[in-house]
């Protein structure tokens, strides 16, 4: 009797990374239930939540430390890349480019909620009310004094990952139905 390898226990017990080689059963229909199953809506959502949390997560550890940490916005790309592929299960380039663009508008309007809250409490006052006490005159005042080179790059960076992981990690199975699916779209 002849043993195949693939019938045998490998010494050390690794897992197998490839399957027997044995033809799966998808067929288009599959990848099109890949594609309805996306919802760039709940992406949004989640993206618009993470981004308020972190914004208040992000004001508590500044006033528990009394230092404010610019690369904070990159543990934001990265929060943000994993709700929008969690709530959004997307699969093609508007997940990315959403959460690349939440990103980077979300570290800038957490760091304009940082710097009012920091201002509030110099001033003894509330963040809100120092929100609402911007105007015209304020916004250079806060492009020049209090956003610098660093949060821009570490915006930069966190809406890299964002967009590296806001997309939906397919199996093999699902890559090969949603090929079949958009072959069979090409077609028609």
């Amino acid at each position: 009797m002849i043993l195949l390898m693939s019938e045998t226990a490998t010494p050390l017990r690794l897992r197998k990374r490839h399957g027997r080689g044995v033809q799966t059963d998808v067929t288009s229909i599959d990848g099109g239930k890949l594609v309805r199953a996306q919802s760039l809506g709940s992406a949004i959502v989640a993206g618009l939540i993470t981004i308020i949390v972190f914004s208040l997560f992000w004001i508590t550890v500044t006033d528990l430390s009394n230092r404010v940490f610019p690369w904070a916005t990159v543990v934001l790309g990265f929060l943000i890349g994993h709700s929008v592929r969690l709530a959004g299960r997307g699969i093609d380039w508007r997940f990315p480019a959403s959460g690349v663009v939440m990103t980077l508008v979300g570290s800038l309007a957490a760091n304009i909620i940082l710097a009012a809250s920091v201002t509030a409490e110099g001033f003894d006052t509330g963040t809100l009310q120092i929100l609402q006490a911007v105007t015209s005159m304020t916004w250079p005042v806060f492009f020049d004094e209090v956003l610098t080179v660093a949060d821009v790059f570490f915006a930069v960076v966190g809406a890299g990952l964002a967009g590296f992981y806001s997309n939906r990690r397919l199996t093999r199975t699902e890559y090969f139905a949603h090929r079949l699916w958009r072959q069979e779209q090409k077609n028609d």
